[in-house]
């Protein structure tokens, strides 16, 4: 296997530089970052947890912690997840595999579903506090189960670890045989194509007092993304390896500029940055001003709902089906990174590896933000289009990250970055995910004059780009597989019904075609 351009570090080569190796892995922490922050900030938007929580050594009684919202306390536990998880799968792979995990998109529907079993709807009373919503009181926030997550997490990196167990003895044949690549080429385009609602959402969205359609943050985020093509494409030395940075750089300078603009003018459209998180930070310095310990999930005590016992087979039916389905993500992502840098990684370190390594992450991630670990496809179209892939980079990425969520100053200032600003650099990232699924097919010289391989690559994009999920019931939870799985399920399924016709089958056919 061999990339499609000689790298400029490989997987076991490090930067020579100090300064080149701390700017090549921040590239990596802003390409993740957005999207790992997501997962918390949806799934635990409405939810408060027990009356007392403790946050380093103190308990506090809140909507939230220190004015923040519950979402926004699990920001830096999430990060420090993902760091975590980095290296566990890092060490699992014998430093062989350039990956960087973050927190699943795929397991936000369980994860909502999961932490509303028996939640507790809460409204506010005279005073302001929070108090059991009586019935047709308007409801502002609920307790919700939060060790749900952690159980789900561990059942989802037992399946990993179930699988990787079976790939160690059975080998990965049969896997290829299930997944060859004009399935998982297709699956990835899917992927790619399937976060551009995302991108363009955030390109097309101000932030602070404009969470609207905004053309200033549309203009912001095609900054980022033009400076970042264009550092990609014609930089030399340096910046060619920095792209995301310089772009991101700019766009935010941009963004900057016009919210400058906007609080001189008074005009709030122009308002694109929101500084408030640097400015809470100060209002009241102290020592958490500076550092401040993550808020971990597993830090929670006396949360007033517990997970009851027939809660446990509904938390294994939400789970361990999309566990199912982001191991062939996984495998994918694997597949395209091996192309990437010109080594199966499904061989070595091996797929038994790269699943366990996967799964456990996951399983500690659950104990200390509640969400899963996977594979992130922003960071490896960062190695792709730099050409970077050594796993020392990520290593010090790692590190980073995990540091970051204990810096108050850095992390506030780093959820300044508009939404916008991510966004267009999103829009290269996403599409060199795609790209890459359809590079996948050239290199393997797919033959798409063959009506099997239009078939099976039809029904993959038909059903991932259009939205084709599947919901079924499962007592009083609804349970949904993602249109990107159910593209790879229709996929799998094509590929073994239309069986490669016989030479003599081919022959008659196109004599058949000549005669009409």
């Amino acid at each position: 296997m061999e990339s499609e351009k000689k790298l400029i570090l490989d997987v076991n080569e490090s930067p020579k530089k100090i300064g080149q190796w701390i700017i090549l892995a921040v590239q990596h922490l802003l390409a993740m970052f957005v999207a790992c922050i997501t997962v918390p900030l949806i799934v635990f938007n409405s939810y408060v947890v027990g009356q007392d929580f403790a946050n380093a050594g103190a308990k506090v009684s809140y909507v939230g912690l220190n004015g923040q919202s519950f979402a926004s306390a699990l920001i830096a536990p999430t990060l420090v997840a993902a760091g975590v998880g980095t290296l566990i799968y890092i060490l699992l792979t014998k430093m062989k595999s350039p990956v960087f995990l973050a927190s699943s998109f795929a397991y936000i529907a369980p994860m909502c579903a999961a932490i509303s079993l028996g939640s507790v709807p809460l409204m506010k009373d005279a005073t302001g506090a929070l108090v059991a919503a009586s019935e047709g009181a308007s409801v502002v926030a609920a307790y919700g189960n939060i060790w749900a997550l952690p159980i789900g997490m561990a059942l989802v990196g037992l399946v990993y670890v179930a699988v990787a167990l079976v790939v160690k003895f059975a080998g990965v044949a049969w896997l290829n045989k299930l997944l060859p690549t004009i399935v998982i080429g297709p699956v990835i385009m899917v992927i790619g194509l399937g976060l551009s609602g995302s991108a363009i959402s955030n390109l097309t969205t101000g932030s602070g007092n404009q969470m609207s359609y905004n053309l200033i943050a549309i203009l912001c985020g095609l900054i980022a993304m033009v400076v970042t093509a264009i550092c990609a494409h014609y930089g030399k030395k340096t910046i060619s390896l920095i792209p995301f940075v310089l772009g991101m750089c700019a766009g935010y300078v941009a963004a900057a500029l016009f919210t400058a603009i906007g609080y001189a003018a008074k005009v709030d459209y122009l308002k694109i940055v929101d500084f408030s998180p640097v400015v809470n930070n100060w209002s009241n310095v102290s020592v958490k001003s500076f550092i401040a310990i993550p808020d971990f999930l597993f830090l929670a005590t006396k949360n007033p709902v517990a997970v009851q016992p027939e809660h446990l087979g509904t938390i294994a039916l939400l789970f361990i089906p999309v566990s199912l389905v982001t191991i062939c993500e996984h495998i994918g992502d694997h597949k395209n990174l091996s192309g990437i840098i010109g080594r199966d990684l499904l061989e070595e370190p091996g797929l038994s590896r790269t699943l366990m390594g996967d799964g456990i992450a996951t399983a500690a991630s659950g104990i200390l933000c509640g969400a899963a670990n996977t594979t992130y496809g922003e960071n490896v179209a960062v190695v792709g289009v730099t050409k970077i892939a050594s796993v020392k980079v990520i290593i010090l990425a790692c590190i980073m990250t995990i540091l970051l969520a204990f810096l108050s100053p850095i992390m506030t200032i780093v959820q300044t970055i508009p939404a916008c600003v991510t966004g267009g650099v999103s829009l290269v990232l996403y599409g060199f995910i795609a790209s890459s699924g359809v590079k996948m097919l050239i290199n393997e010289k797919v033959d798409f004059g063959n009506t099997k391989n239009i078939f099976v690559a039809s029904a993959i994009l038909v059903a991932g780009i259009g939205g084709l999920a599947i919901s079924f019931a499962a007592g009083n939870t609804t349970i949904t597989v993602t249109s990107t799985a159910v593209a790879m399920i229709l996929g799998i399924i094509m590929n073994l019904i239309l069986k490669d016709k016989k030479p003599a089958e081919k022959a008659e056919k196109v004599e058949e075609s000549k005669a009409e």
